[in-house]
Formats: structure tokens, sequence, C-alpha cells
């Protein structure tokens, strides 16, 4: 199977390549402009042949459509994937992740990818109208990272529907897990074993945080596996407090760090859980009864 990540050096992308240089029958390509990526998370894979590395941009189509070439399945995982960077720098999150993801059905369209899988984001539901949320849920995306992905999703149905183009959409919750940053809890970590207070803001959260695994064995079977028929979360199926998130984090790090309430951020949701009955049905995947129980093996450094 030859294979194109887009992001796959990134924090996502690398686990998944992780998983399919597993098989000794594929090909890999990684694509990503290291704005995130870094290309020691594949250091390994490379140095074997089987995984290349491309660093170039989403919004380039010729170099996209190079890199591309021979792909049976795309899995695209390249975005402007940060919520506050997103508001921060509207055109780059725009550019990147609506016509980069227009350029990656286009070019797969006229290249003949069997399937693209596109990594969504529970963003796309704004704040909940009731928890868990499922994918009949409202639409309503409450920043412009969230309304980029609803525009990919978009784009997703119709080269399905009128190009014949097979894609998966999987809206993602909290990923967490090794070589992630940025992000609260790769933050909380190291201001903790800094001995910082960790900041929150608001302090009203609920969030679905899930471990890197399940997400990269949910991108796996949505690759290989029977077409899906809509959209799928993909979470823990649980909320956690994010003030408990703090406590754990203060419980296994041994520091003199706070909890300390900050204003809230408009552009943040305030509640999230995923319905992960889909997930269940549609992939066979049931995640763990801990959401938080790769805590420990992150703060030990392991992965």
């Amino acid at each position: 199977m030859n294979n194109l990540v887009t992001g796959g050096a990134g924090f996502i992308g690398s686990h998944l390549i992780d998983r399919l240089a597993a098989d000794p029958g594929s090909r890999i390509v990684a694509f990503d402009n290291m704005h995130r990526g870094r290309a020691g998370n594949l250091a390994g894979h490379l140095a074997g042949g089987r995984v290349s590395l491309i660093e170039g941009d989403l919004r380039d189509a010729e170099a996209l459509g190079r890199a591309m070439e021979g792909a049976e399945v795309v899995y695209h995982l390249g975005a402007q994937s940060n919520v506050m960077g997103a508001v921060k720098d509207v055109d780059y999150s725009f550019t990147t992740n609506v016509v980069g993801t227009y350029n990656v059905l286009q070019l797969a369209r006229e290249r003949g990818v069997r399937r693209v899988v596109f990594t969504s984001s529970r963003e796309v539901y704004g704040e909940a109208r009731y928890l868990p949320v499922d994918e009949n849920h409202p639409i309503g995306s409450k920043n412009t990272y969230g309304a980029s992905k609803v525009s990919g999703e978009m784009y997703c149905r119709v080269f399905d529907h009128l190009f014949d183009l097979e894609t998966a959409v999987l809206r993602l919750s909290n990923v967490y897990g090794p070589r992630d940053r940025g992000r609260v809890i790769p933050l909380w970590l190291d201001r903790a074993r800094e001995g910082l207070d960790l900041e929150v803001y608001g302090g009203q959260q609920v969030i679905d945080f899930v471990w890197i695994d399940v997400v990269v064995e949910a991108l796996i079977r949505a690759g290989t596996g029977d077409p899906l028929d809509g959209p799928v979360n993909v979470g823990s199926g649980r909320g956690t407090a994010i003030l408990d998130l703090g406590r754990r984090i203060l419980e296994l790090v041994d520091t003199p760090s706070q909890l300390v309430l900050r204003p809230a951020r408009g552009a943040e949701v305030v509640r999230f859980t995923a319905d992960v009955t889909r997930m269940r049905e549609r992939l066979g995947i049931a995640p763990p009864d801990d959401p938080l129980g790769g805590l420990e093996r992150l703060v030990l450094g392991a992965g």
C-alpha cells in the first residue's frame, strides 16, 4: 500500500507513520511544511528508506501533486491545528485548512487515489446543545479553526458525491500523547516540571481527551476498512473537568506548582464530550476506561 500523510512530521502524523511503517509492504510519503512538524519525529524511519519526507506546503498544488504520485490512500492531517493560533492568524488558517484541503481532494481525484481520510475536529460543533455530542448534533463552530474544518468536511462530501472519490471524515476530540506541543497537556506538564503555576482560563471547561493510540487505530481503520457513510467522532466518550486534569498533573509531577485561574477566552468551547457509539460500531474501536491513563507515561517520558 502506498500512502501519503500530509502533516506527516507532526504529532499525530508521525505516530500514524509509526503504525503504517510496521507493515513491511507499505511505502509512505510524509508531506509537511514544518510549521509544527519536526524531522526528528521520523528520524528512525527516514534512515530505513521506506518513508520519505517532502518539505512542502498544502497551498502549493504543484509540490503536493508530486508528493501524491502513486498514492493509494491519503491521510490528510496537515493543518493549522491550534485553536488560538487559528484565531491569531486567520489568513493562514483559511488558506492552509480550506484551500489546502481543496488541493488535496482535487489532486487525489486527478491521480486516482482510492481514498482520502480527513481529520476534522470536535470544534465543528461549537458549544454543545447536549452531551454527549453525537454526529447528528448541529454544526455551529465557535472559532476560525472550527469553521475551516466545517468547510473541509463539506468539500469531502461533495468530492465523494460528485466525483466518486472515497472520503472518510474523523472528528477528533482533544488528542494527547508523546511529541505533542503547544496544547494544554504538554504545556502544563512542562510548567509543572519547571515549578511554574498552571494557568486555567475560565476553569469551567469539560474536555474529551483521547490517547494518541486510539486515534491512530481509527485512522488506519478509516483508511483500510469499509467506506464510512458519514463523519465519525473519535474520542474517549468521557468528559474531564479541566481542574481535575490540573490536579492529576500536580499529583504525578513532584512540583510546587499550583492552579491559577485566569479570565476565560471567548474562542474556546467550554463543554464537550463525544458520543463514540459510531466509533464503536463503524470502526470497531472501544476507548480505554480512563481517558487520562496515558498521563503517567508522559510524565515518565515514555513513548
